[in-house]
């Protein structure tokens, strides 16, 4: 089958925070007809700049591209990557080609009849057990997760205390068994990782998600053995396999967490997850509970452990993908529909 129209909206979303980045450059949508009268939808990032790139540039690349493989949807990703070098290889550029990416898998197995993770070869985890992002570690126990994750933000000397009290306070309400993980989102340095771990040592941390930013490798990798049992984890901000050979040649983190909206899509993370393999490192994606990376993890041998946000499902006026899977007894399941099997919400573009 042959495209024949290719277009990216940005939804009508509601309530994202003022001054935030997410006003302006979060999720896109993307729509990909061919003349075999089969639609495939994507999800990508980079707001209304990368709807710009999508219908601006890319679709004239995509249309009359055949789409009946695997294969030919490596050879798209190639070619739209190579032609969006001048402004691209990062960024903006390759949350764009992440929508139209997840949209050519979702298109191939809405043709073929077949979910994506059976394109990949079919299920080796069902259910996959699913994590919770957020504070409210009660609701979470209660809701049958085993393993949560919190976010901690540095500002000063106070916040050894905050990080001490929120570990504190999940370990007392959560199963003694449950792992816990930290989301620092680049606002500690090393010298507060170092002493993070020192202090935090009784509450078992399993991971610490993003110390410092993307572009300080060497001190990510001089950090990395120092924290031991805990695992150095980020990636979310590291874009398509090119990236993250950065992260294997210089031993930067111990769990890789590439976000297939952001990163480059299926196409990416399969490069990805190949290199993982070859330097035996875990791969977490990213708010892996979502439709698009869900598939991925079950069809493969990534952690068996996808994110979610118990608080988002209090947020339906946002609600873009119907059917979306929910986490039910601590665990989630891709949909056995033909593509991601989702549908989109036409009232939400």
């Amino acid at each position: 089958m042959k495209i024949t129209d290719v277009k990216a909206v940005y939804p009508k979303w509601r309530n994202r925070a003022q001054g935030a980045w997410q006003s302006h450059f979060w999720q896109i949508v993307v729509r990909i007809e061919t003349d075999a009268g089969v639609t495939g939808y994507g999800y990508g990032g980079g707001g209304e700049p990368g709807v710009l790139i999508i219908n601006g540039h890319l679709r004239e690349l995509l249309i009359g591209k055949t789409v009946g493989s695997i294969k030919d949807i490596r050879t798209i990703w190639d070619h739209l990557y190579f032609k969006s070098l001048p402004y691209g290889r990062k960024g903006i550029a390759l949350m764009a080609l992440s929508g139209v990416d997840l949209a050519l898998w979702d298109l191939l197995g809405r043709a073929e009849g077949k979910p994506v993770y059976d394109l990949l070869g079919g299920l080796k985890k069902h259910p996959v057990r699913a994590y919770a992002t957020g504070q409210d570690f009660a609701r979470a126990r209660d809701l049958g997760y085993t393993a949560v994750k919190f976010s901690h933000r540095w500002q000063s000397d106070a916040d050894y205390d905050t990080a001490i009290e929120q570990a504190g306070q999940a370990r007392k309400r959560l199963d003694p068994d449950a792992l816990l993980m930290i989301d620092c989102y680049m606002s500690w340095d090393a010298e507060v990782t170092l002493e993070m771990h020192h202090l935090l040592t009784d509450y078992r941390i399993y991971w610490f998600e993003d110390v410092l930013t993307p572009d300080h490798l060497d001190e990510l990798a001089a950090l990395r053995p120092q924290l031991t049992p805990v695992l150095l984890a980020g990636g979310e901000h590291d874009f398509s396999h090119h990236s993250f050979a950065d992260l294997a040649r210089t031993g930067a983190l111990g769990l890789w967490q590439p976000d297939l909206t952001w990163c480059g899509g299926l196409t990416a993370g399969l490069r990805i997850l190949d290199l993982a393999r070859a330097h035996r490192i875990p791969v977490c994606p990213h708010r892996g509970g979502e439709i698009w990376s869900l598939h991925f993890i079950a069809a493969t041998d990534c952690m068996d452990l996808a994110e979610t946000h118990p608080a988002r499902w209090d947020t339906p006026e946002n609600l873009l993908w119907m059917d979306e899977p929910r986490m039910h007894d601590g665990v989630i399941s891709p949909l056995d529909r033909p593509g991601f099997g989702v549908r989109l919400n036409e009232e939400m573009v």
